[in-house]
């Protein structure tokens, strides 16, 4: 291919297009016109010889082609982007047209990514932002070519060519049912936490994962019966109220999730594996960036917004 004769604005259009399955909607992200979309999608159709896109009841469905192409393509234009924005300062109020992508973890989502978005939105109205899922397996690389700007969680053990700033340290908690029967008036004893079922919170498909909890469980030569898994930690609450269930979290995430029906109860001491680090990971080409290093501020920004 004759990379000359390529119109970078017509990966401009793909990218929007894939984000918001939508041409009107791409067509306002990029500032331009339906029918100017239209032709760039028919131009990128010839261009890769493939649909890419097709309309579906739920939007622009991408191909299985456009799908393996967007990794690609968000990498060279945040890098494009990244190249153009070099030794030069960045004015959050007037910023046009910047797009971060932050990968947080379920955690990060429920505690810190609200208060993310509310300093974003006070700060850098016109900023986008996409918040992707933190996929353990993957972030390091995705840092490395540019797919991610910034990681956010716990439990990371980024390579050394990673820039790591510790965020704040976090604690486990237990939650159960105001009116459990097991519990009303009784401390959870280590006895009675493993005698309990439990629901457990489990960020993968491996659904016999388990965490630093069952790690302190097994020294002791003690087990927990874990009746009840889910993939999301916003599920844990819900499970928990009105049942005979009782669920282990992280205390922030424990604080805002639970209602007025749960209790929150210090974990037995013996099995308490004490407190755990919540990072911000980026690449070493961060400070490079003038609108990267401000966003890393902002998130610590964010951090003191929280509270205790």
């Amino acid at each position: 291919m004759n990379l000359s004769a390529v119109d970078l604005n017509l990966l401009v259009a793909f990218e929007a297009l894939y984000e918001t399955r939508n041409v009107t909607l791409a067509g306002q992200r990029i500032h331009r016109a339906q029918p100017s979309v239209s032709s760039a999608l028919g131009r990128l159709r010839r261009l890769f010889n493939d649909e890419l896109f097709l309309r579906t009841a739920d939007g622009m469905q991408p191909t299985d082609h456009a799908i393996a192409l967007m990794p690609a393509v968000s990498s060279a234009l945040d890098q494009i982007r990244r190249a153009l924005a070099q030794g030069v300062g960045f004015d959050p109020g007037a910023a046009h047209g910047r797009r971060f992508t932050l990968a947080a973890s379920d955690y990060a989502d429920v505690v810190l990514v609200p208060h993310i978005v509310a300093r974003l939105r006070r700060e850098a109205p016109a900023v986008d932002l996409r918040v992707a899922r933190l996929d353990r397996a993957a972030i390091y690389e995705q840092l490395d070519n540019g797919t991610v700007d910034i990681a956010i969680g716990g439990h990371l053990s980024p390579p050394k060519r990673m820039r790591a700033t510790r965020l704040y340290e976090e604690t486990f908690i237990c939650i159960a049912d105001k009116q459990h029967a097991g519990l009303r008036g009784r401390k959870l004893t280590l006895e009675r936490y493993v005698a309990l079922p439990h629901a457990l919170f489990v960020p993968s498909d491996d659904g016999s994962a388990r965490g630093v909890v069952d790690a302190g469980l097994a020294r002791l030569g003690r087990k927990r019966r874990v009746a009840c898994t889910f993939a999301h930690i916003v599920a844990l609450p819900h499970a928990v109220a009105g049942t005979d269930l009782i669920a282990t979290l992280a205390r922030r995430a424990a604080q805002r999730l639970a209602g007025q029906s749960l209790s929150l109860r210090p974990l037995p001491q013996e099995v308490d594996p004490g407190p755990f680090a919540v990072d911000m990971i980026s690449s070493r080409r961060a400070p490079t960036d003038a609108a990267l290093a401000w966003l890393q501020g902002l998130i610590e920004r964010a951090v003191k917004d929280m509270g205790g």
